[in-house]
């Protein structure tokens, strides 16, 4: 069975710093893309960060400068590095990734249970 477990979340102050992991682990044949989502209270999920196998990345608007997706293929783990974070930041972040596990004959995605980041004074 996959699993994706986040971690790095917190409370942090304006302008702090915040580093999320999420490992993949289970019986995986191949990791395509990865990426980050997050949900604030009454709002959809919004895709912020995702990054190809490949290494192409993609951020939403409003965090590009400030935020950096990385993945370490060896680990099956994607990494999320937040800087300059802003209140508007806070959410709930979730990891999510394209794979295919050993079992299965297609790839699909798989979602991490979420890890609250919290930006206030």
């Amino acid at each position: 069975q996959v699993q994706l477990v986040e971690s790095g979340g917190g409370l942090v102050q304006p302008g702090g710093s915040l580093r999320l992991s999420c490992a993949a682990s289970g019986s995986i044949f191949s990791i395509y893309a990865m990426g980050w989502y997050r949900q604030a209270p009454g709002k959809q999920r919004e895709l912020v960060a995702r990054i190809s196998s490949g290494g192409s990345t993609y951020y939403l608007d409003p965090v590009k400068g400030r935020f950096t997706i990385s993945r370490d293929n060896a680990k099956n783990t994607v990494y999320l590095q937040m800087n300059s974070l802003k209140p508007e930041d806070t959410a709930g972040y979730f990891c999510n990734a394209d794979l295919k596990a050993s079992n299965r004959a297609r790839s699909s995605d798989y979602w991490g249970q979420g890890t609250q980041v919290t930006v206030s004074s």
